[in-house]
C-alpha cells in the first residue's frame, strides 16, 4: 500500500501504540480515521496527526468496542465517510489482570467482546467491500500473550489467542482475493495497558519499549514490507519459541512469576 493519500482506520487510537501510529501515518501523508472510547483524547491525537501531515479529511469516532453494533456501524461509517478504506488496523485492547480462580464469566466475556469479537465483526463488515474493490490491507495487532500463556491474564490471553487464530485463517481465505492480511505481535510496550484497571498488578518487571517502535512495525505491515507475522521487538519471537521448545518448562517458569502459592 502507498501510504500517501491512503485512508486508514485505526482502533485504540487515543493512547499508546494507536496514538503513536496515528502520528506516524500522518507523517506519511495518510488520511486517518481514529476510533476509541474517549473523545477528548481522540481530539488531541487527531490534532497531532493533522499537524504531522495527515489528510484534511481525517476524523475520529468515539465508540466503545464493547458495543458490537456500534463497532460495526463505525467501521462502515468510516468507509462511507472516506469513500473507501485502504487499510484497517485493529489495535484496541482491554486488559484487567486477575488470577484464574478470581475470574468471573462476565469479565471473560467482556475481554472476548472487546479484544476479539468487536474487531472480528468490524473486519467481517468491511471485507465484502474490500473484496469487491479487489484491494485492502488488514492489520490485526495481537500480543505475545496471544501465542503463550501469561500469569494472571486468563481473559486477555484467551481473547488474543482467538484473534491470532482468526487472523491467520483470514489470511488463508483471502490470499487470492487481493486482500493483504498481517498480524503484528508486540511484546511489552510502555502503554496504559499496564495500569491495573481495577484488576491485579502485573507480574512482569522487565523492559518496556516505546510505542513508536510498534507503530513503525505496523506501518511496515501496512506497506507490505513484512511477512504475515511481525514480532516486535524481535526478541519477542524468542519468547514464543522457548515455549514451543518445552511447554512444561515454560509453564513452570510462568507459574514461578506469581510466587509461592500461585498468586
Amino acid at each position: 500500500m502507498e501510504l500517501r493519500g491512503a485512508r486508514v482506520l485505526v482502533t485504540g487510537a487515543s493512547t499508546g501504540i494507536g496514538a503513536a501510529l496515528a502520528v506516524t501515518l500522518g507523517r506519511a501523508g495518510a488520511t486517518v480515521g481514529l476510533l476509541a472510547r474517549r473523545g477528548e483524547l481522540l481530539d488531541q491525537v487527531l490534532a497531532a496527526a493533522r499537524d504531522a501531515g495527515a489528510g484534511d479529511e481525517s476524523r475520529r469516532w468515539a465508540v466503545d468496542l464493547g458495543d458490537l453494533d456500534a463497532a460495526r456501524r463505525a467501521a462502515l461509517e468510516a468507509w462511507d465517510a472516506f469513500g473507501a478504506l485502504d487499510g484497517f488496523v485493529s489495535n484496541a485492547a482491554l486488559l484487567r489482570r486477575r488470577h484464574a480462580t478470581a475470574v468471573e464469566p462476565a469479565e471473560l466475556d467482556e475481554h472476548l467482546r472487546v479484544n476479539f469479537t468487536a474487531p472480528a465483526h468490524m473486519v467481517l463488515a468491511l471485507l465484502p467491500r474490500m473484496v469487491q474493490r479487489g484491494t485492502g490491507t488488514i492489520v490485526m495487532v495481537g500480543s505475545v500473550a496471544g501465542r503463550i500463556g501469561a500469569p494472571g491474564e486468563l481473559s486477555y490471553v484467551s481473547s488474543k489467542h482467538a484473534l491470532a487464530g482468526f487472523t491467520e485463517t483470514l489470511a488463508v481465505d483471502t490470499l487470492r482475493l487481493g486482500i493483504t492480511v498481517r498480524l503484528v505481535t508486540p511484546g511489552p510496550f510502555d502503554t496504559p495497558i499496564w495500569d491495573t484497571n481495577g484488576g491485579e498488578a502485573t507480574h512482569y518487571d522487565g523492559p518496556r519499549y516505546p510505542p513508536s517502535v510498534a507503530a513503525d512495525a505496523i506501518l511496515a505491515a501496512l506497506t507490505g514490507d513484512t511477512s504475515y507475522e511481525t514480532f516486535v521487538p524481535d526478541r519477542a519471537a524468542a519468547t514464543v519459541a522457548s515455549r514451543a521448545a518445552d511447554v512444561d518448562a515454560f509453564i513452570q517458569r510462568a507459574a514461578g512469576m506469581q510466587g509461592a502459592g500461585g498468586r
